[in-house]
């Protein structure tokens, strides 16, 4: 056995606490796990149900833990894990899972397969069977503090942009501010207008924000390939830049797992809570609107539709505030078939759309969205997360379909009233 083997199984033996060891035993084997999930669904192949993915995980459990499973073992009716079948299963286990919690969803017996799956990759990771594009981007997380490579200067060269062609000032390093604003690299390099449209939100709700020179990129690439200890390195950067700056609450950008990683399993990784909240900027948005400090004018008359974000709704439970932010803007505003909490994956969450070898399985995939907005037919498709737009971004061009994509958050600040001629006025 290679040393990364030995390693890699020593660490799925670890991995298998009281949870994976409940779910093994108690999944009854219904099958309705393999109809949740967009990668079955879409090539009709069995190997991509959801339970089947963990298939050596199983084996295992059940070799170690199991009285009928060690019996096996012993006579040789039960095949040890080996190498050669981990690196089969780095496409079951990475590129055909995107751990959007669908299957997690609909599984009769309560079990979540998303924390198994999750579990798994730790195992993987070790063996050395994470693929090639999300070890890079864990590589340059961890080195150069963004998964894209961006740094500093790249940021400051988009926060002069803003200020140039908006005319509002971005805070950087401003200790005791209300909100630290995150963003990802994809709305760094791909989106800088999520900048802008921050600023003319934050202007109008007269609250104060600031960027951190030391922590600005939220994307959780560690989370992604399934190893604790890089996530909880790029988690701590953030923690500490926030608990530095003083600041009352991070705001997550447009990102689901960025969010997931540091809402939801952040405390853990660290080992200790918080100073500061967590929200996903829609949930602020919401709050500023119930409060009354967001207004807008004018309304959208292109048909919208809306596509939920799997770790914004269906894992983070943030279903409502962005509808009641759509209906703010839009006229025209139609669901989707399975919108909110079983809304369809775009194809490209937990690290899939860094994977190249898995863009073509990841574009059949893509059929189920593309059948869901096949039956609104709108104008233009909204979203809350970076990574989902330019997923669905390549995923219309390639089926021909010409839907423009938008985020809510720029939507939102379309609609908000010059604040310069209302300040002279």
């Amino acid at each position: 056995m290679s040393a990364s083997l030995e390693k890699g199984v020593r660490v799925l033996k670890e991995m298998i606490d009281a949870p994976i060891a409940s779910y093994f035993s108690s999944c009854v084997h219904c099958g309705l796990c393999a109809e949740a999930c967009l990668f079955y669904t879409e090539t009709g192949d069995p190997k991509y149900t959801p339970i089947h993915k963990l298939e050596p995980m199983r084996r295992l459990y059940e070799q170690e833990y199991t009285l009928l499973g060690r019996l096996k073992k012993m006579v040789g009716l039960s095949k040890p894990v080996t190498d050669a079948e981990l690196g089969q299963w780095q496409e079951l286990v990475y590129n055909s899972c995107t751990l959007c919690g669908r299957c997690s969803a609909v599984c009769p017996m309560g079990n979540d397969i998303v924390y198994m799956v999750r579990k798994f990759r730790e195992g993987m990771s070790a063996a050395g069977h994470a693929p090639v594009g999300i070890k890079g981007a864990v590589n340059r997380t961890v080195n150069i503090g963004s998964p894209m490579g961006v740094k500093l200067p790249a940021v400051k060269a988009q926060m002069k942009h803003v200020e140039e062609d908006h005319g509002i000032p971005i805070p950087m390093d401003v200790v005791g501010a209300e909100y630290l604003v995150m963003l990802s690299s994809m709305e760094i390099i791909n989106f800088p207008e999520y900048l802008a449209a921050i600023a003319k939100i934050m202007k109008q709700a007269g609250r104060t924000w600031t960027l951190c020179s030391t922590a600005f990129e939220a994307t959780n690439a560690g989370m992604q390939i399934g190893n604790s200890d890089l996530a909880r390195v790029i988690v701590s950067r953030i923690v500490e830049g926030a608990e530095k700056l003083k600041v009352k609450t991070v705001i997550s950008p447009e990102c689901g797992h960025a969010y997931t990683a540091l809402r939801w399993e952040g405390a853990n990784l660290i080992g200790r809570p918080f100073t500061f909240k967590v929200q996903h900027i829609i949930e602020v948005l919401g709050e500023f609107q119930e409060k009354g400090l967001l207004k807008t004018e004018g309304f959208e008359t292109d048909r919208l539709t809306f596509h939920d974000p799997c770790q914004l709704a269906r894992r983070g439970g943030v279903i409502q505030p962005q509808r009641n932010l759509m209906n703010m803007v839009a006229k025209n505003f139609v669901e989707m078939p399975d919108a909110g909490y079983m809304n369809w994956c775009c194809g490209g969450g937990g690290g899939a759309s860094a994977i190249e070898e898995g863009e073509e399985l990841r574009l059949a995939a893509f059929k189920k969205k593309k059948s869901q907005l096949e039956a609104v037919k709108p104008d233009r498709l909204v979203t809350a997360c970076a990574n989902c737009r330019i997923v669905l971004e390549e995923g219309l061009e390639h089926y021909q379909m010409d839907i423009p994509v938008i985020g809510l958050t720029e939507l939102i600040a379309e609609h908000i009233p010059d604040l310069a001629k209302s300040e002279g006025a």
